[in-house]
């Protein structure tokens, strides 16, 4: 299997962390999604990563290779209860949520000429970051012997955060700063998969 990903991605960050903890062999390959290159467009008519390729086609969207995961796995990615699965898919979606503003808060500013920026959007955005940012802090996970989807997807976010918004989050959230060292310990290869990105 390959993984259609950029380095810079949180959602691709997501899946390759899982594909890890899993140990599904995935063979990571970066693509640029501004040259719009046929083996992205060929396998996701949106153009969007991660993209997973596998001998029956592709799979696409973050949340579908994650539960694509969990099955190859043999449900190794999910709980198996009922309502504790629903946590985890809960927790994966605020996370997804809190990195899709984050999103359409820099390609604002990047993709748009100085002057049409719209900042009133932009702060519409930030606001319900900070929503959800306040609430993980004072709801965090656990983090017991078995990760989840959620997990990885909070994780993913919060290299994001890091990347693109470093020195202006974390400040009063605390518990939710520290809480990647605590996953780390869960993980090993999260330093690893953080500095090659």
């Amino acid at each position: 299997m390959e993984l259609l990903y950029a380095p810079a991605s949180p959602y691709s960050a997501k899946v390759r962390m899982a594909a890890r903890y899993l140990d599904i062999g995935i063979t990571d390959v970066r693509v640029d999604t501004n040259a719009e290159p046929a083996t992205l467009i060929d396998n996701n008519p949106l153009g969007k990563i991660p993209v997973l390729l596998h001998e029956g086609g592709s799979v696409y969207d973050s949340v579908a290779i994650m539960h694509y995961l969990d099955r190859v796995s043999g449900g190794k990615l999910y709980p198996k209860k009922h309502a504790k699965r629903t946590e985890a898919e809960i927790l994966e979606a605020l996370c997804d949520g809190v990195t899709d503003c984050l999103l359409a808060i820099v390609y604002e500013k990047r993709f748009r000429p100085e002057e049409k920026v719209h900042q009133e959007w932009i702060d519409k955005q930030w606001r319900k970051v900070v929503k959800a940012l306040d609430y993980l802090n004072d709801n965090l996970p656990k983090t017991g012997k078995k990760l989840n989807g959620g997990h990885f997807a909070l994780a993913a976010m919060i290299g994001y955060l890091d990347l693109r918004f470093s020195g202006q989050w974390a400040d009063g959230r605390k518990r939710l700063a520290d809480w990647p060292e605590k996953f780390g310990k869960k993980f090993k290869q999260y330093t690893e998969l953080k500095s090659a990105a």
